[in-house]
């Protein structure tokens, strides 16, 4: 569990943007021979093997569906390897973990079969906001794993532990904080509507956009770092270079399990909750295999194993989980979270980005 953790980072990196190649989990020959079988999409590196050693195995016991895991190049390389492939007829992958982003524009050319809800009733123990819809109210994804950014201090610097996000704010930090470099993977314009204008409806125009943006401008005389290269900003956490900062809770966990002199704080407002989804290739045949899989992970003893060894957030109800108090605040909390705008991304992706440069980072 503890490389994985120390992977989590880049695997998240990899959401955003990043490339990995395409591999096979071998299966027996066994397997392979029989009928039923099921190619799954999932992030690379130690994550992807976490899942073939922990998860998939089981899976196929339990169901005898062989698994084919593939080390999937995410977010928007992903998603036109998807769409590229389902006008051919063709699924690299049956079943993939999507960002949210991307689960939304494949949504915007059909790319995700519906899923039957009445097949996957593990599915209501989810909570709401893991279950992907359509504008329709079509289900076009189910939630996989989520995990959270959180307000991390350095303890040597910070005896006392902030207990809000106005922290970012606070005349007292001036050159001490380090913050996510970009407007759609930091989600601090959800972090300043939540705790400045009562929640993220504040973004729902542009009028509001702008308001927030001025608002969050205000936390640039104590940035020090802006960052995309997390190691960097962790390394410095860690040193008290940068006592302060947005981070990942499950690795500033691990980081301070380690005695490093870290801590990850919930603030009042919450911490973010960022997440991937299940969804199905619409040139998948699949559509069997794939509802029993979907079924599977939504157990909460398999959310519960995923929360244990691969350090994910579980997606299930806290009380339909068998997670010790101290394994559930290792990778989530009870405080409600942000939820990132991921509607934002898709629909006013160019205006984000250009008051992004125009006001935050440029």
């Amino acid at each position: 569990m503890r490389d994985i953790l120390k992977t989590q980072a880049s695997r998240r990196t990899i959401l955003g943007a990043g490339l990995a190649g395409a591999s096979m989990l071998a299966m027996p020959s066994i397997l392979r021979a029989q009928d039923k079988s099921l190619k799954v999409g999932v992030y690379g590196g130690y994550f992807k093997d976490s899942f073939d050693k922990n998860i998939f195995p089981e899976f196929t016991k339990a169901t005898g569906i062989a698994v084919e895991s593939i080390a999937e190049p995410t977010g928007e390389a992903w998603l036109v390897q998807l769409e590229q492939a389902a006008r051919a007829g063709q699924a690299p992958a049956d079943v993939s973990m999507m960002s949210q982003v991307a689960m939304l524009k494949g949504q915007a050319t059909d790319l995700w079969t519906p899923l039957d809800m009445a097949k996957i009733k593990n599915a209501s123990g989810l909570i709401d906001a893991f279950v992907n819809k359509y504008p329709d109210g079509r289900v076009a994804g189910i939630g996989a794993v989520s995990w959270y950014i959180t307000l991390v201090t350095n303890t040597d610097v910070y005896k006392e532990a902030p207990t809000s996000w106005t922290a970012l704010w606070d005349s007292a930090n001036v050159d001490k904080i380090g913050l996510l470099a970009l407007v759609s993977n930091s989600f601090l314009l959800e972090v300043t509507a939540k705790t400045h204008f009562g929640g993220t409806d504040a973004l729902d125009t542009e009028e509001g956009i702008l308001k927030v943006f001025e608002k969050l401008a205000e936390v640039k005389p104590n940035v020090r770092l802006w960052y995309r290269d997390e190691a960097q900003f962790e390394q410095a956490l860690k040193s008290g270079e940068i006592p302060m900062g947005q981070y990942y809770h499950d690795v500033t966990g691990l980081a301070a399990s380690d005695g490093h002199p870290v801590r990850s704080t919930f603030p009042k407002e919450g911490g973010i909750l960022d997440s991937g989804c299940w969804a199905l290739s619409r040139a998948s045949e699949k559509t069997e295999e794939a509802h029993v899989f979907i079924d599977y992970m939504c157990q909460p003893a398999i959310q519960a194993t995923l929360s244990r060894k691969v350090g994910t957030s579980p997606t299930v109800k806290r009380d339909l989980l068998d997670l010790t108090a101290e394994e559930f605040n290792a990778v989530s909390s009870d405080i409600e979270p942000i939820i990132p705008r991921y509607d934002l991304y898709q629909t006013k992706s160019d205006f984000l980005n250009q008051k992004w440069t125009e006001m935050i980072a440029g």
